[in-house]
């Protein structure tokens, strides 16, 4: 069974095609599925819609957090919920086109691979019409973690991505202890695989909604790079570094 989890937070406008969009694209790969919905406790209705729209969907589930709100955990938060033996993520705002999950899955399947992960940065992936403020702010982050987590992050080109599949077993014995919205670099840095896959796809700008990326949420990606570096010892730049970070949910803890 294949698993995905979409968090949301004040996506109303976007979650009906979502749905549709996610289900229709597992339905034509043949195998079991289930999307589960994690809601930070939208104050647009998001979780109203969600239930108004399981209705003769039994594959659709919804998981409701009421003082929480970080992408990451909500994907653990699915994570620790589902059911399939394949694990994945994508974001609620459709910049993530589900049309690309039966390529995802078949290539997982298909393969030696361990996790799939749909890239912007592999040949025919890119994103569609990002100022150049975004793109040098992407480019930083990405070169950041490639410089302080350099051991595991260099296997992916792309390791910013939050479209991706896995399977279970690669994080099912590790705790995982992300901060912020990047998912996969907790994964990628602390997961148990061998061989991670790339597949292009091309991010797509939003047509409801704003983005919640601020201040704050570049602050929790600095802290969590120092996190992973000192703790997983990747980074010797980082091992003088005394930083304080807050607890956050591991996957593990139930």
């Amino acid at each position: 069974m294949i698993s995905l989890v979409v968090p949301t937070y004040n996506e109303r406008e976007n979650i009906t095609q979502l749905v549709e969009r996610a289900g229709a694209a597992l339905e034509t790969t043949g195998e079991a599925f289930e999307l589960i919905l994690v809601d930070d406790n939208s104050l647009d209705g998001t979780a109203e819609e969600v239930r108004q729209l399981q209705a003769g969907l039994p594959w659709l589930r919804l998981v409701v957090r009421q003082n929480e709100r970080d992408l990451s955990t909500a994907v653990l938060a699915g994570w620790r919920a589902a059911q399939g033996e394949i694990l994945g993520c994508m974001d609620g705002d459709l910049q993530h086109p589900p049309e690309l999950l039966p390529k995802l899955a078949e290539r997982l399947r298909q393969t030696n691979a361990d996790l799939v992960v749909a890239s912007r940065a592999v040949e025919h992936g890119g994103v569609s019409e990002w100022k150049f403020r975004r793109r040098i702010i992407s480019w930083t982050a990405t070169l950041l973690a490639r410089l302080l987590l350099p051991r595991k992050v260099r296997s992916v080109r792309d390791p910013m991505s939050g479209f991706f599949l896995l399977k279970r077993a690669v994080i099912e014995d590790v705790e995982l202890r992300p901060l912020g919205y990047k998912i996969l670099l907790e994964v990628l840095s602390r997961g148990v695989y061998a061989h991670a896959v790339e597949v292009p796809y091309t991010f797509q700008e939003r047509a409801h909604g704003g983005s919640k990326i601020g201040a704050s949420q570049v602050w929790s990606y600095l802290r969590h790079l120092l996190r992973i570096g000192l703790g997983t010892g990747q980074s010797r730049r980082l091992e003088k570094v005394n930083a304080r970070v807050s607890p956050v949910a591991s996957y593990k803890n139930k």
